[in-house]
């Protein structure tokens, strides 16, 4: 396979209007849409249902599964398609959160797959802006029991026991399958997981459907084994600076986050054999490789870098969030 035919992939984003989300994302995309209420645009994914399909270039119209039939280990890297064939190892999403979003939590990767056939959800947040006192909720305040946690779900105070903690932008949290988490009010943000749609829901502050008037579906008992009870010292994660605008902000078993500062041009020479998913949050950019392939990348815009590609160019003003698997 020639892999230098593999272009720098942009793909369409799949909006998604939920009863919590606002208005922030169109133009944070500097996108026009009648669509409103959009509280996620999913940039890269893999999942079943709402795979991303590519948008422009000889591959236009191709969905992401299907890169990967075509490409292969030249698109994800070799490791990445031993392990996951076709499946997409990370989903890359927009968030705007205008109302709290439920309490919640996520299954590991043993449970998920004894239970649905899935990958578990780890996943982090970057902040990118918030409205004053926002607030992310993630962890417990102090350790409760299985059966505490049951009790308070039905007296409704469980919000009594979780950490709420006031947000900013650049602030990042990391958040292990199993912690109890939820985005509040006035945050936007650029959310990497796992490939997985995998939710259970546990609180909702009694919200009703908008299509049947009646509550929105809790899974208690579901997330009962899924559950971390400890209390952890912290719940944010403070970056590492590596210099030259770079940024470790997460490392962990399923995917390592980077935030990259660019100012004139940077050329990157990845050394772990795996695509970068990249999220522009601020700025006007343009990538380039070696093969001659180029891409423009403004705010709200993400873009895949094939694993094949050995050398990358990133110039112009800005900055972005790089994920990897």
């Amino acid at each position: 396979m020639d892999t230098d035919s593999i272009q720098l992939l942009k793909f369409r984003p799949i909006l998604k209007s939920v009863v919590w989300g606002g208005e922030k994302i169109a133009p944070f995309k500097g996108i026009v849409t009648d669509q409103t209420r959009i509280g996620e645009s999913w940039e890269i994914s893999g999942v079943p249902g709402n795979e991303s399909v590519v948008a422009d270039g000889p591959d236009a119209g191709l969905t992401l599964r299907q890169m990967i039939e075509k490409y292969g280990a030249a698109l994800v890297g070799q490791k990445n398609y031993e392990r996951f064939g076709s499946t997409f190892p990370l989903l890359i999403k927009i968030i705007d959160a205008a109302g709290d979003l439920s309490l919640q939590v996520h299954p590991d990767d043993d449970l998920a797959r004894r239970r649905h056939g899935s990958l578990g959800k780890t996943e982090m947040w970057y902040i990118v802006d918030t409205e004053p006192d926002a607030a992310i909720v993630s962890g417990l305040s102090r350790e409760i029991t299985p059966d505490e946690y049951a009790a308070r779900v039905a007296d409704n105070t469980l919000l009594d026991v979780v950490a709420h903690h006031v947000s900013h932008p650049g602030d990042v949290f990391f958040l292990p399958a199993g912690r109890i988490h939820a985005i509040g009010a006035g945050n936007l943000l650029v959310e990497v997981q796992e490939t997985s749609d995998v939710t259970y829901r546990i609180y909702d502050y009694g919200r009703l459907d908008a299509k049947t008037g009646k509550p929105r579906q809790l899974h208690v008992d579901e997330a009962k084994e899924a559950i971390d009870y400890k209390v952890y010292p912290s719940y944010t994660s403070t970056p590492v600076d590596l210099g030259n605008g770079i940024r470790e902000l997460v490392v962990c078993d399923h995917f390592s986050v980077y935030e990259l500062t660019i100012d004139g041009e940077h050329t990157f020479r990845p050394v772990v054999d795996s695509f970068s998913a990249l999220t522009c949050i601020e700025g006007e950019l343009t990538v380039s490789d070696a093969g001659g392939h180029a891409a423009s990348l403004r705010r709200g815009e993400s873009l895949l870098v094939p694993a094949c590609c050995r050398e990358f160019t990133i110039a112009g003003r800005g900055r972005l969030i790089d994920a990897i698997s």
